[in-house]
C-alpha cells in the first residue's frame, strides 16, 4: 500500500469559488439581450478547456442572430465579474486541510487551467502562495483539463507517484484529469459544478469540513488496499 505523500488542489471553485461570479456576469451580459445561459451550457468549459470549443461570445451572437460589440460586452462584463472577487475567501475547510498537511509533513501543489498570472495573483492576495511546493498553469502545459498533463507535471515537480497523492477537484473536466493521470480524485462541488457530472470521482464530499484529512488519507489508503 502506497503511503499519501502529496495534496493536488484546483485553483477557481476549489481554493477560491470564482466561477460563480464568473458565470453570473455572463448571465447578467445574456439576460441583457434577452437571452438565458444555463448553468449545464456553462458548464462545459468550467475547470479547463480541453474538452469543448463553447465560447460565451459566439453562442450568444448565435442565440442573437446577429454580430455584437465584443469589446464592449467583454469590458462590461469583465469589471463586473473582477469587483465581486475582491470580498471572496478562501472557501470551506481548505486552510485547516493546508495546515494538517503541513503538520503532517506533505507536499502541496496546485494545478490549475487558468492563466499563470491569474492563479499566483490570488493566491498572494490570499497569503496562501508561499504555502505551495509547485505551481501549475496553464502557461506550463500544451493541454488543459480534461487533459492529465497539468496534474502529471505537478507530480513530476513534486517527485511523487500518482498512488502517493490526492487530488481535490470541484468540475468534472478536472476529476477526469486527475483520473487520467492515475491520481484519486476528491470531488468538491460548488454552486455551479454540483449541478454537473461527477460520477468519476473516486469520492465526493460537500466541503473540506465534511472530512478531516486525516480521516480522509485513512480513507484513500484503504481503498487502495482494495482489489
Amino acid at each position: 500500500m502506497a503511503k499519501i505523500r502529496a495534496l493536488l488542489f484546483d485553483f477557481d471553485g476549489l481554493i477560491l469559488d470564482t466561477e460563480w461570479p464568473d458565470y453570473e456576469s455572463w448571465q447578467e451580459v445574456y439576460q441583457s439581450h434577452g437571452q438565458a445561459l444555463p448553468v449545464e451550457t456553462w458548464g462545459q468549459i468550467v475547470g479547463g478547456n480541453g474538452a469543448s470549443d463553447f465560447d460565451p461570445h459566439t453562442h450568444l451572437e448565435q442565440l442573437c442572430g446577429k454580430l455584437l460589440d465584443r469589446e464592449e460586452v467583454w469590458i462590461s462584463r469583465r469589471q463586473r465579474y473582477l469587483s465581486n472577487l475582491a470580498d471572496l475567501e478562501v472557501l470551506p475547510g481548505v486552510i485547516d486541510y493546508l495546515d494538517a498537511a503541513e503538520d503532517m509533513g506533505l507536499q502541496l501543489a496546485v494545478a490549475s487551467s487558468s492563466p499563470e498570472n491569474w492563479v499566483r495573483g490570488h493566491l498572494a492576495r490570499l497569503g496562501l502562495y508561499e504555502r505551495f511546493d509547485a505551481i501549475k498553469t496553464a502557461d506550463d502545459v500544451k493541454r488543459t483539463k480534461p487533459d492529465p498533463e497539468l496534474y502529471n507535471a505537478a507530480l513530476a515537480e513534486l517527485g511523487v507517484g500518482p498512488e502517493e497523492a490526492i487530488v481535490f477537484e470541484d468540475s468534472p473536466n478536472g476529476v477526469l484529469a486527475a483520473k487520467a493521470a492515475g491520481v484519486f480524485a476528491v470531488a468538491i462541488p460548488n454552486r455551479i459544478t454540483e449541478q454537473l457530472a461527477l460520477e468519476h470521482a473516486n469520492l465526493r464530499l460537500s466541503s473540506m469540513s465534511e472530512m478531516s484529512l486525516t480521516e480522509l488519507i485513512a480513507h484513500v489508503e484503504a481503498a487502495q488496499t482494495k482489489p
